[in-house]
């Protein structure tokens, strides 16, 4: 006779051996449970509620909890709500504290027949709802997850998945999965999980989304797929997420997006593409985003914006370009944003602004703060005249002339400026004061007047004691347009909107010629050329993105991309190149994208870099490269990411990395390094990422990256069979460190790393820990961080595989009842003591909540 939906319960494991602690009331209205374990139910007493409410039954998963706070529960009942199965895992807490698992609870209300008298033994109850869920039992919450019913919401953090788990309840709402191992999110990915509205997938090492990862997602608003390794964004990697609102791609290694890519985003608001490595925005690159607001496209390497390429965002508001590489404004696709009002162009090396530079007919705020700014021409704002505020701190002005057309201006920043207030500048200053336009900066010259605010200044003041011109620079000269000529070669498809030529797989054996000379990206994938002949594509001085992966390609012939000066990307994976000369890059100086992932190579293809100043991302992974000798990188100043996983490098000399003085990610993991090859990053002060994870490394010694303090922020030495660490090996390291990996070594113990207060990501799973008194240390400051780090003791034989925070052998320790060891003091093991002998004498627990003395 228990009325339980199963289909509102979305996990829980079946009842077994229960007992029941008796109720001190025995009226229905009375019975809470408050705190409960493997098959055993702590009810206490409450005031009776002003009308009956409905009886309760919780059944939980695998360990004691009890209550955080009763507000949620209390409501329930007082309240008396008839949903079938109400579940309240997110407000229990494990009885003793530390860290730990939520396990799902379930509160199911009885039919009021039953109890309504209270003279059925509680043991017949019991025994009724586990046979009424017996036939009936919800899903299960896949390991190592935690779900909360109530909220439809899962989390499985940090849980070493290395794929989605197939047993998330249906009716979910909120996925959370932050901190696995995906790598590939597949086709289909969530198909049994359709009311999905948050999708969480931070930090899961995701490399590629497969065309229909996320089909059957229709209800989705939110998707997190920030700090993975995404590289290339396909044309139906996004396909069926038709109500997302908010996608978040941050701190990626996006380096291109195809045309399309976005079509099937129709309610999108919020795109957020930071900290990539995008160089080039090829036309209608966001077609299909009718309705996005804010587009953050900040901190990539953004330096060519195809004319066309903000085409069809209408109700854009907000566009964030700053910290890019732009050296000239880009106000030819600037202009087709009629509907922005607040633009970022702020941290880009842009020298001069010309005439009529910005067309944005609803711009309010301009922010060109810490650019190259030499000169600004007078009518350079007239075509925006609705701007309000206008950002110019951190420039190299000298001086403003009054500004034309932009009668509604409100405030100016000049701060930061070398300004010279001389006779020249009365001109704009007369202007600031007529316009009652308020001014931000000071004065750097005359000596007279150094650090005067310009708002003090009095034009008799300005004088000039001899004859001065501000500098003009030229305005970037224009390259003019070439148009599209000539047709499509047979058996290809060319599409004139996206300028897009494809000839992909179509079992070719010598490229074909005849593309359009406005082609921008051309897909030759999966065919069988075998070599790339000198002036393999003529006439396609535009082409920007040129695609070659999977072509049987053993040799690329000196000349080879000849004329192509505007090439940004290169792919050549998946191919039998062993060698490389520097003259087959001869005639493409702007190439900054080289893949060249799964090849023949067996070292690096020495001097092959030296045509190439403009280099930013090398992919050498999965080649057979034994060592990196001096002179491989010669030329490659302008290198920032070099990937070098999965080959059999086992060396590296001190000079070998030394040319690319820029380098900020190094990806070495999966080789066969015995040692931290730490003379080798000397000379490298931009370096932020090192990877060394799968590295036969036994020992890391003292200092052994010291020389990297001062910029070093993700540090992987994960799954290497690690055995120990000096306690100086992080010397020089400190609140600049990001994140750690140490997981699946074989250490017992790690250095002091106290001062490394700027952590987000601790990953200590896998990991041995003697836990004796020596580790006393590592504890304390495992409980004061806010993390979830997985360390767990591997000996001694009573404590092994008890998490670290959990383990009583260190309340035997000397220094135990020093202050407090993190949050847990003697005082706070002392309570769960008392707490679990009142669980054994049959009191309940009322933590969260006064206890009713009626």
């Amino acid at each position: 006779m228990v009325s339980a939906n199963p289909a509102g319960a979305l996990a829980g494991p079946p009842l077994r051996h229960a007992r029941v602690w008796p109720p001190v009331r025995r009226r229905a209205g009375d019975v809470w449970v408050t705190a409960l374990s493997p098959g055993v139910l702590y009810p206490s007493s409450f005031p009776p509620p002003p009308s009956p409410p409905p009886v309760f039954l919780a059944l939980s998963g695998e360990r004691c909890w009890e209550s955080d706070t009763t507000g949620p529960i209390q409501r329930s009942l007082l309240q008396g709500e008839q949903t079938p199965a109400q579940e309240f895992g997110s407000h229990w807490t494990a009885a003793g504290g530390g860290e730990t698992t939520l396990s799902p609870l379930f509160l199911l209300p009885l039919e009021e027949q039953v109890l309504s008298t209270m003279r059925l033994p509680w043991g017949l109850l019991l025994l009724a709802a586990a046979l009424a869920l017996g036939g009936r039992a919800a899903t299960r919450c896949p390991a190592p997850c935690v779900c909360d019913n109530l909220r439809a919401h899962v989390l499985c953090l940090n849980g070493n998945l290395t794929a989605i788990p197939s047993t998330i309840p249906q009716l979910t709402k909120k996925l959370d999965l932050w901190g696995n191992s995906f790598t590939v999110i597949p086709v289909g990915a969530f198909l049994a999980t359709p009311y999905l509205t948050h999708l969480d997938l931070q930090r899961c090492k995701v490399e590629r989304l497969e065309e229909g990862a996320f089909r059957g997602l229709g209800r989705l608003v939110y998707l997190n797929l920030a700090s993975n390794s995404i590289a290339l964004l396909y044309q139906e990697s996004l396909d069926g997420l038709s109500s997302l609102q908010q996608l978040i791609l941050e701190g990626n290694r996006i380096e291109e997006i195809q045309p399309g890519a976005f079509g099937h985003l129709g309610s999108l608001t919020v795109l957020d593409l930071r900290a990539n490595a995008l160089v080039y925005l090829p036309d209608m690159v966001f077609q299909g985003l009718q309705v996005l607001r804010w587009l953050r496209l900040s901190h990539n390497a953004l330096h060519v914006l195809s004319s066309e390429a903000f085409t069809a965002l209408p109700t854009l508001r907000r566009l964030s370009l700053d910290h890019n590489e732009l050296q000239a404004l880009p106000g030819e696709a600037l202009a087709r944003l009629d509907g922005t009002t607040q633009l970022d162009l702020g941290h880009n090396p842009i020298t001069y602004m010309p005439e009529e530079a910005l067309a944005m007919a609803s711009l309010k705020h301009l922010f060109l703060d810490h650019a190259a700014l030499q000169d600004v021409a007078p009518n350079a704002f007239a075509r925006s005249p609705q701007l309000r505020t206008l950002d110019l701190r951190e420039n190299q002005l000298r001086g403003l002339p009054p500004l034309a057309g932009i009668r509604g201006l409100v405030r100016v920043s000049l701060a930061g400026n070398p300004l010279l207030c001389s006779c020249l500048l009365r001109p704009f200053h007369h202007w600031l004061v007529r316009a009652r336009v308020q001014v931000e900066g000071a004065c750097a010259a005359p000596p007279t007047l150094c650090g005067r605010p310009l708002d003090s200044l009095r034009p008799t003041e300005m004088r000039c004691s001899r004859p001065w011109l501000p500098p003009s620079p030229a305005a970037p000269s224009q390259q003019p347009k070439l148009a599209g000529s000539g047709q499509c070669p047979q058996g290809c498809t060319c599409s004139p909107d996206f300028r897009h030529g494809s000839c992909e797989n179509r079992d070719l054996r010598e490229i074909p010629r005849g593309f359009p000379g406005d082609t921008r990206l051309l897909d030759l994938r999966r065919n069988a050329f075998g070599t790339v002949p000198p002036g393999a594509f003529p006439g396609l001085k535009e082409l920007v993105s040129l695609h070659l992966q999977s072509c049987s390609i053993g040799v690329l012939r000196p000349g080879a991309l000849r004329g192509l000066e505007s090439l940004v990307y290169l792919y050549l994976t998946d191919n039998r190149l062993s060698t490389l000369v520097a003259t087959a890059f001869e005639g493409a100086p702007r190439l900054a994208y080289l893949d060249l992932d799964r090849n023949a190579f067996t070292h690096l293809p020495t001097g092959a870099f030296q045509l190439l100043p403009n280099l930013m991302s090398l992919h050498l992974q999965h080649n057979a490269i034994g060592e990196l000798a001096e002179g491989d990188l010669a030329g490659a100043r302008g290198l920032r990411w070099l990937y070098l996983a999965g080959n059999a490098i086992g060396h590296i000399a001190p000079a070998a990395l030394a040319p690319a003085k820029l380098l900020e990610k190094l990806h070495l993991e999966g080789n066969r390094l015995v040692e931290v090859p730490t003379p080798a990053l000397r000379g490298l002060p931009a370096l932020s990422e090192l990877k060394l994870s799968q590295n036969p490394i036994k020992r890391v010694g003292d200092s052994a990256f010291l020389l990297l303090a001062s910029s070093l922020q993700h540090l992987y030495l994960d799954n290497m069979g690690l055995e120990q660490i000096s306690p100086s090996a992080f010397t020089g390291l400190g609140p600049k460190i990001r994140s750690l990996y140490l997981e699946s070594n074989k250490m017992s113990n790690i250095p002091d790393m106290s001062n490394f207060t700027g952590l987000e990501i601790l990953n200590l799973r896998d990991v041995p820990f003697h836990c004796d008194c020596q580790l006393l240390p590592l504890r304390r400051w495992i409980d004061k961080l806010n993390l979830r780090v997985g360390a767990t003791c591997g000996s001694p034989a009573e404590a092994r595989g008890l998490k670290v925070k959990l383990s009583t052998t260190f309340q035997t320790c000397p220094d135990w009842g020093r202050g407090k060891a993190g949050g847990a003091s003697p005082d706070k093991t002392k309570a769960v003591s008392k707490l679990s002998k009142k669980k054994r004498s049959g009191k309940s627990p009322a933590r969260g909540f006064k206890k009713s003395r009626a």
